[in-house]
């Protein structure tokens, strides 16, 4: 497995979740490092991204609650998910892009948010 995904399950609306994702040794640690996510019905959607450097974007719908952050030394990337609310239900996604523009893919973790 290229990108493992893990942290994902079932959460009440306001409560939290870390995501975490380890990639393979075999890829740069110098690639950007991020998060989507697909609810069902919906195409997958952008989280957010961070750089080798620590540059992070997020999505407008997650700024403010969600904070990304990498480990380059072990090549791993986190999601802290605070305040989470039912919209944000979806699978999870790992991402990292190539310099050539070439993504890879972890497998999805679920995160459930309901009463």
């Amino acid at each position: 497995v290229q990108l493992q995904a893990s942290g994902g399950g079932l959460v009440q609306p306001g409560g939290s979740l870390r995501l975490s994702c380890s990639a393979s040794k075999r890829f740069s640690r110098l690639w950007p490092m991020g998060w989507y996510r697909q609810a069902p019905g919906l195409q997958r959607e952008f989280v957010a991204r961070i750089t080798y450097g620590g540059n992070e974007k997020y999505a407008d719908s997650v700024e403010g609650r969600f904070t990304i952050s990498r480990d380059n030394a072990e090549n791993r990337v986190y999601l802290e998910m605070n305040s989470l609310k039912p919209e944000d239900t979806a699978v999870y996604y790992c991402n990292t892009r190539t310099n050539q523009g070439f993504d890879y893919w972890g497998q999805g973790t679920l995160v459930t948010v309901s009463s």
